[in-house]
């Protein structure tokens, strides 16, 4: 799998792709690694709006002990509650791993724009020994917001070859 060219995200039509796709996915990676020096898994997104990035998260399951900090849910929740429809629909969120059912479940009720992601669920099962989501999240999602990934897959999945998935 190699790297997507972050110029090809999207239609090519709407103003969200004008983004920095390169910086902002590299932000969401750089949050995953802090992430994981902290004693979470290796997971960050990025929430941005006219090419500049409103709200970011990292993982915090481990070191919160909760289950739902996932960042894609953070901000999903966020998002819901601080941006108005109109705000959100002009968002888009960047994120090191393709979210799981669960945050899907959560962007879906946020309704952004677009979701961006560097890893996919498949490869995410293969580091870590568990099985493949059921359903992706371009399942939940469709109808709703525009899911795009893999882009820059090799930097995304860097994070993960670093990450001691033997530990979980």
């Amino acid at each position: 799998m190699g790297d997507e060219d972050p110029d090809a995200v999207g239609a090519g039509d709407s103003p969200l792709d004008d983004f920095d796709h390169e910086a902002h996915l590299r932000r969401a990676c750089d949050l995953a690694r802090e992430a994981a020096a902290r004693g979470d898994e290796p997971f960050g997104s990025v929430l941005v709006r006219d090419d500049e990035i409103v709200a970011e998260a990292s993982n915090r399951v481990n070191t919160e002990d909760d289950l739902r900090r996932h960042p894609e849910l953070d901000l999903a929740e966020r998002a819901a509650r601080e941006f108005t429809p109109a705000e959100r629909a002009r968002t888009v969120m960047y994120t090191s791993t393709e979210p799981c059912p669960m945050c899907a479940g959560g962007l879906r009720y946020a309704a952004l724009g677009r979701v961006v992601y560097s890893v996919g669920s498949d490869e995410v099962a293969a580091f870590t020994g568990r099985p493949e989501p059921e359903v992706r999240s371009s399942d939940v999602l469709a109808g709703v917001t525009e899911v795009v990934g893999p882009v820059l897959n090799e930097e995304g999945r860097r994070v993960h070859e670093a990450y001691d998935w033997s530990s979980v």
